[in-house]
């Protein structure tokens, strides 16, 4: 990802979420030095991926397919992504937050090994107030 792909990844994240995360959040992401990854399919964004790294841990920040494109293994291949350059940085464990109505998103992370270790209370802004987060983590050993 690049700061030209900013807008199309916010106008995906905005068609994604109900909640979605702004273009400054994208741009500080970049900014930050996070691994940014955009997947482009017959030359348009068809998702991507935010990855956080730091003292031997990982952290996934956000993961999104375009919602014309989902169910063509796409999110899989960021995934595989993400867990690439986790590897390539040695790290141990990756972890991600994920919200408990998106069984979707619950089904890949468990079939890529994630197993639920925890919960945060009220993480996630909702229409009717807070959801909870299942926290997921995956030791790369």
């Amino acid at each position: 990802m690049c700061p030209g792909d900013v807008a199309a990844v916010s106008a995906m994240e905005a068609a994604s979420y109900e909640f979605p995360w702004t273009t400054g959040i994208f741009a500080d992401c970049l900014k930050a030095g996070h691994s940014c990854w955009v997947l482009t399919v017959d030359e348009a964004t068809a998702g991507y991926g935010i990855l956080s790294i730091g003292a031997g841990e990982a952290h996934v920040l956000n993961l999104c397919v375009d919602p014309s494109r989902r169910s063509q293994g796409l999110g899989w291949y960021l995934l595989a992504r993400l867990l690439e350059v986790a590897r390539w940085h040695r790290v141990q464990r990756i972890f991600l937050e994920v919200r408990p109505s998106n069984p979707r998103a619950i089904a890949l992370y468990h079939a890529a090994g994630f197993a639920e270790i925890g919960r945060r209370p009220r993480y996630y802004p909702a229409r009717r107030g807070r959801e909870d987060a299942i926290v997921m983590a995956l030791d790369m050993e």
